[in-house]
């Protein structure tokens, strides 16, 4: 039960950006972003949502933003799909080992949706 909330604080990401938050304090309210400027921006858009109408889980993006995301997404398709073909092509442990922590690599960074 301690490990589980430990991997669950260690693993918090920030509600706006979605960093990781690191270790959270064992007393009190638990951090929800990693910097005010993200608190900010996470306060400006839900008064933006409820201003427009729209549902607070709502969430829009620029094209750029989007543009981004997809290209991210496409990465971390590429470095599956590399995964796979060294799986079939019969590689080794230590080729397959660094291919799936390329493709960790590139998941992480596809998780960070802004800067």
């Amino acid at each position: 039960m301690a490990d589980a909330r430990r991997r669950r604080r260690a693993e918090a990401t920030c509600l706006w950006c979605g960093r990781e938050l690191g270790e959270q304090p064992t007393m009190g309210r638990r951090r929800q972003y990693c910097r005010q400027s993200c608190r900010q921006r996470a306060y400006e858009n839900r008064t933006t949502m409820a201003s427009a109408g729209l549902p607070e889980d709502a969430v829009l993006f620029t094209a750029g933003e989007r543009q981004l995301l997809a290209d991210k997404l496409f990465q971390v398709r590429c470095a599956a799909e590399d995964v796979a073909t060294a799986v079939a092509d019969g590689a080794t442990g230590g080729e397959l080992g660094a291919l799936v922590d390329q493709l960790l690599a590139t998941a992480r960074d596809a998780e960070v949706l802004r800067d």
